[in-house]
């Protein structure tokens, strides 16, 4: 395995000095290693990929140095039109590292939103025409590749990759971890909010950690799962997955369980979801200023107004809770508010150790989901 110091003090000598990108779980000691070394300056928790390949591309042109950009292979979903449209030698040629957690990798055990990505990661990167090398976890090899990466992106000008697989990075653990100055638990507020709901009423749960939460609460009260749509993949998409269900089944509440990380990656869908003015649209965020699921970097949730930004949007009810009292006082209310309604519930970081994940495919999932969505009315 890399140490993350040994890695980065590498970098460094090359000067690679300015990192931006959205965190990954492969790549979390790193993350947290960047996060405890460098400044608000030079390393920036971008809202999502294709943001991040801009900021470096800033960085470039103001100092003719090299960026780094951190994602998950997912992100590169978010990024290609950038990569394609921007940086590409055929348009302003711009250089930049590129670290890539390999989620997915073939023959390797990982969840189903990882499958199609991971097969295609590689291929993606050729299309992309994007030279790229799978990260040796052996120091002396990693140095070589290093030196080669980075004489190939001076003498071209050119993007260079390094795709990074499971186990590659020693563990280093974040040392600027905020304390939350919130008392209430993310899986308590899911509990609270899941159990005051109407019985027809559906729920489109974010990736990550709120759809496995969801998903025990069910197993623990022993209820159905068909009435929860768990978006295991396409982070920042799940209010837009429930617009579309709000819009075209007026009658039934919809429940849109939302993150911090996954409204501020795709945060003009609330512009959307105030404009369309469905009556029957519940946005609920759980704001734990966080990416919880890949280590626990911050966002910047909590440095700005979600709720007066979906005002200024066109919701018609936004509401706020931070403990368990104010979350008690407004759920009794909750589903006789008028929507489409906003509802910011701030919780701490973190979740128990042994919290599991869904034991349904995503197929079955749908399945029974659209099942309920046909018959429960």
């Amino acid at each position: 395995m890399l140490l993350p110091s040994f890695f980065i003090d590498l970098l460094r000598e090359k000067e690679f000095e300015f990192f931006t990108g959205v965190p990954d779980s492969l790549l979390k000691s790193v993350c947290a290693y960047i996060k405890d070394n460098f400044d608000v300056n030079h390393n920036i928790i971008a809202t999502n990929e294709g943001a991040a390949v801009g900021l470096a591309t800033g960085y470039y042109l103001a100092t003719g140095k090299f960026p780094v950009v951190y994602m998950q292979n997912s992100g590169l979903g978010n990024c290609v039109n950038p990569l394609t449209s921007l940086i590409d030698k055929e348009v302003y040629n711009i250089p930049m590292l590129l670290l890539i957690g390999w989620r997915g990798e073939p023959n390797v055990k990982d969840e189903p939103q990882h499958i199609k990505q991971g097969k295609i990661t590689l291929p993606l990167l050729a299309t992309l025409d994007i030279q790229n090398v799978i990260l040796s976890d052996d120091p002396v090899n990693f140095q070589n590749q290093l030196t080669w990466a980075y004489n190939y992106i001076s003498l071209t000008n050119e993007p260079f990759a390094f795709v990074v697989k499971k186990g590659t990075f020693d563990d280093y653990k974040l040392k600027s971890s905020y304390e939350s100055v919130y008392s209430m638990s993310r899986e308590d507020a899911i509990k609270k909010v899941a159990s005051a709901l109407p019985e027809n009423a559906v729920i489109i749960s974010t990736t990550g950690m709120i759809s496995r939460e969801l998903f025990e609460y069910r197993e623990e009260v022993g209820q159905s799962h068909n009435r929860d749509f768990l978006t295991v993949g396409s982070m920042g998409h799940a209010s837009q997955i429930a617009l579309g269900i709000a819009l075209m089944q007026p009658c039934r509440k919809v429940y849109c369980f939302d993150g911090d990380g996954a409204v501020l990656m795709h945060m003009g869908s609330l512009a959307t979801n105030a404009t369309q003015k469905p009556k029957n649209f519940f946005h609920i965020v759980f704001n734990n200023g966080a990416h919880d699921s890949v280590g626990g970097q911050p966002t910047v949730a909590f440095d700005i107004n979600l709720p007066k930004i979906a005002e200024s949007c066109g919701y018609n009810t936004i509401i706020s809770a931070q403990n368990i009292e104010e979350l008690d006082q407004i759920l009794p209310h909750l589903n006789s508010m008028a929507a489409p309604l906003f509802f910011e519930i701030k919780v701490k970081k973190g979740n128990r150790k042994n919290l599991g994940r869904p034991t349904t495919t995503p197929l079955e999932n749908k399945r029974n989901f659209m099942s309920f969505l046909k018959n429960e009315l």
